[in-house]
């Protein structure tokens, strides 16, 4: 979805980078008179290190529109700048041997205006690197550039960080110890994974850094799920793993069991066999639903289902965004009714536990609207933080959270996680002998009382 959002740097779907600005009165257009990479260009030095283009008149400086997207549109690092009322500059980074292409403005997006408020019109930009050295992994880099990335890096945490001051972590401190190690870094990765050392102290499972394709996490968690799928097999009558993601089975009183594995957008195929089994099993005296070895993926993903069990809109958390250092006002993330999936309105329990977080923390929130449906298990881990990607001046991209998850009363989790309603106690080797958590489940489902 796409959006602009009053005075905040947005990435939006298609990589359009757009900001807002208030209409005013019609006058002359503005005109891009100069691009440098321009329209047409051709054997552009694959180490340009930016972009930049400039105007026929004076221009607000409140708001862009630098449109395009995929594999044709240059890597922006950091954020724009003015050189002067009619000049703008973004640093990027090319690869060799490639064909770009971007616009500044379009029909759509209408940010670059001028200082009355006048659209610029649409300038599209279309040239083509020279070949040269590519991997930006095994260049060597130089001081200036890791002292820009350092530079970029604690901005973004100043910035854009939104569990910046969770810890009370003292930033001053651990950039000015770390800074001399990442100024002589000769790599991107070797520089990652120094920032990744110092990132650490935020103990946050949502910020980590990527050098090509590989991701370097800068916190680790140790964490086991409360449950033994050896044990749930036995447990559960007729149990089967209908796929990666998707196993089910059925008790013989009519109670169902669904188990959920994860919500990531890898599995989302995987994930289309749960509607099968809700589908098919509407008449389920009850139905079982255990996500405790899910550790998140994609909230819309999670969003889907839960929609099966509710008929109207429902608040399920609040969140609070920041950027360009300031925070939203907590606003309410709802959990809407899944028309066109099969619905179920009876009693509900799902299983969690500490291997819960991300995503998988907002599908438990979200089923504690649907009426008849309690959380059984374990206290989940705390870990939500929809991280947004920042590129770097040496090529490091580091993935920064940007948002505050908050329990329905304002309460950030953050570290915290969920409770359960049905709390179940177990020692590890007892998931070895049998199922505690699914043994309370069924009490609740059968009649007993949810303590």
């Amino acid at each position: 979805m796409k959006k602009t959002v009053g005075m905040r740097w947005v990435a939006a779907a298609g990589f359009v980078v757009v900001m807002a600005l208030a209409s005013a009165a019609l006058g002359v257009a503005p005109k891009v008179v100069k691009a440098a990479p321009d329209n047409g260009a051709k054997d552009v030095d694959p180490a340009t290190r930016e972009f930049r283009i400039v105007f026929d008149q004076p221009m607000s400086r409140d708001g862009c529109s630098v449109v395009g997207g995929g594999e044709s549109f240059p890597t922006l690092i950091g954020k724009p700048t003015w050189v002067n009322d009619r000049t703008f500059v973004w640093s990027i980074r090319l690869e060799p041997n490639h064909e770009y292409w971007l616009s500044i403005n379009n029909d759509t997006f209408t940010n670059f205006r001028s200082k009355t408020g006048e659209i610029a019109e649409p300038y599209p930009i279309s040239f083509r690197t020279a070949a040269g050295k590519a991997a930006a992994t095994t260049t060597k880099l130089t001081a200036a550039e890791n002292r820009k990335a350092i530079e970029q890096l604690r901005r973004g945490v100043d910035e854009d960080y939104s569990y910046r001051d969770r810890l009370k972590v003292d930033w001053d401190k651990v950039f000015k110890e770390a800074s001399p190690m990442l100024e002589a870094a000769e790599t991107p990765k070797q520089f990652a994974l120094g920032a990744a050392k110092m990132l650490g102290a935020a103990e946050d499972m949502h910020l980590w850094l990527k050098v090509g394709e590989e991701l370097i996490p800068s916190f680790r968690r140790s964490v086991a799920p409360n449950m033994n799928i050896i044990s749930v097999s036995n447990a559960v009558p007729g149990f089967k793993r209908v796929n990666n993601a998707i196993g089910s089975g059925r008790f013989e009183d009519g109670i169902v069991y669904v188990l959920i594995a994860t919500w990531a957008n890898e599995r989302a195929k995987d994930i289309e066999a749960v509607y099968e089994v809700l589908g098919n099993n509407k008449d389920a005296k009850g139905l079982i639903v255990d996500v405790r070895p899910n550790a998140g993926g994609n909230d819309a993903l999670a969003l889907q289902f839960a929609g099966c069990f509710v008929d109207q809109a429902k608040g399920y958390s609040k969140a609070i965004i920041r950027s360009n250092g300031k925070s939203s006002e907590p606003f309410d993330r709802m959990l809407q009714p899944n028309r066109g999936r099969p619905e179920y309105r009876g009693k509900v329990a799902v299983l969690m536990g500490p291997a819960n977080m991300s995503s998988c923390e907002s599908f438990l929130l979200m089923m504690k609207q649907v009426p008849g449906c309690k959380l059984v298990g374990a206290r989940s881990f705390g870990s939500s933080g929809n991280p947004k990607p920042q590129t770097l001046e040496n090529g490091v991209v580091v993935f920064l959270p940007s948002w505050q998850d908050m329990l329905l009363d304002g309460t950030c989790f953050e570290g915290r996680g969920i409770e359960p309603d049905i709390a179940v106690k177990a020692e590890p080797g007892e998931f070895l002998r049998g199922d505690p958590v699914l043994d309370a489940a069924l009490k609740y489902l059968r009649g007993g009382a949810a303590k």
